[in-house]
């Protein structure tokens, strides 16, 4: 079994968000830059049914910049055999059909029976790449899944919907996306931080899959504009000298809120 799984390098979930005014691009230097969580957790998946069968391999796959290989290592150190990183600076600023072509390309390079990715990434919070992925590979997709089981030859998971739940399998080669309802990944222990120094990192530029970012005949999205959001202002303090009432009264008329 060969497992391929989509992480992504992302500015630390807690720290500040900013975006660069002249490119549009997220400003990756603004706060630590680390694995995004549902990343993890999409490599707990592969290494959980890896744990039970020895035979398996697993790619760690991201599209990432050169400077995000320590961030993928920590994969390694948990347990993946190989990183493959997509490291090409005409890339920067891709938007989420380039980074479903470059994704499907290299996973489709490296070989699978099975990609796990996360529902959606913590910066673009887009939900739609495992979907895209799954129509350029010609195989089925099982997305928004709360639990999954792996055979030989199928894949099954539990997607949570508004009326209850419903089971959902597919036959490998597949694609799945799961949610934060997996379990969180594994800590990396010295032993796996130690391997992971002897791991392949293959990296790959986008002449390697035979793609063109600039090439025109595919419709890319373009920014515009981009702005800061306006700082918020102060409120409108009411001080009670026994017309508070009234006050409040001509506050939320003036506002067009009553």
């Amino acid at each position: 079994m060969k497992i391929v799984v989509l992480a992504k390098e992302v500015p630390d979930t807690y720290g500040d968000r900013k975006l660069d005014l002249e490119t549009g691009v997220a400003d990756r230097s603004a706060s630590e830059a680390v694995l995004d969580e549902i990343g993890e957790r999409s490599l707990e998946v592969a290494l959980s049914y890896a744990d039970t069968h020895p035979d398996t391999s697993i790619v760690l796959m991201s599209m990432a910049p050169a400077s995000a290989e320590p961030t993928l290592r920590k994969g390694l150190a948990m347990g993946a055999a190989s990183v493959v990183q997509i490291a090409d600076e005409r890339l920067a600023g891709a938007d989420l059909w380039l980074t479903t072509e470059v994704l499907a390309a290299a996973i489709r390079r490296s070989g699978f029976d099975l990609v796990v990715a996360g529902n959606l990434s913590t910066d673009g919070s887009g939900g739609v790449l495992p979907g895209m992925i799954a129509e350029l590979l010609d195989v089925p997709i099982l997305g928004a899944l709360s639990s999954v089981q792996i055979s030989d030859a199928a894949v099954t998971g539990v997607r949570e919907a508004d009326a209850g739940s419903m089971t959902v399998t597919a036959e490998l080669p597949a694609v799945i996306s799961i949610t934060e309802r997996m379990p969180a990944a594994r800590f990396p222990n010295f032993k796996g931080i130690m391997a992971a120094k002897k791991k392949p990192v293959e990296r790959l530029s986008v002449d390697d899959l035979g793609i063109d970012p600039e090439d025109q005949a595919v419709s890319r999205s373009i920014m515009i504009s981009v702005a800061e959001k306006e700082a918020r202002a102060a409120g409108t303090k009411i001080v009670d000298e026994g017309d508070a009432a009234d006050q409040l009264a001509d506050f939320l008329v003036s506002n067009r809120l009553a």
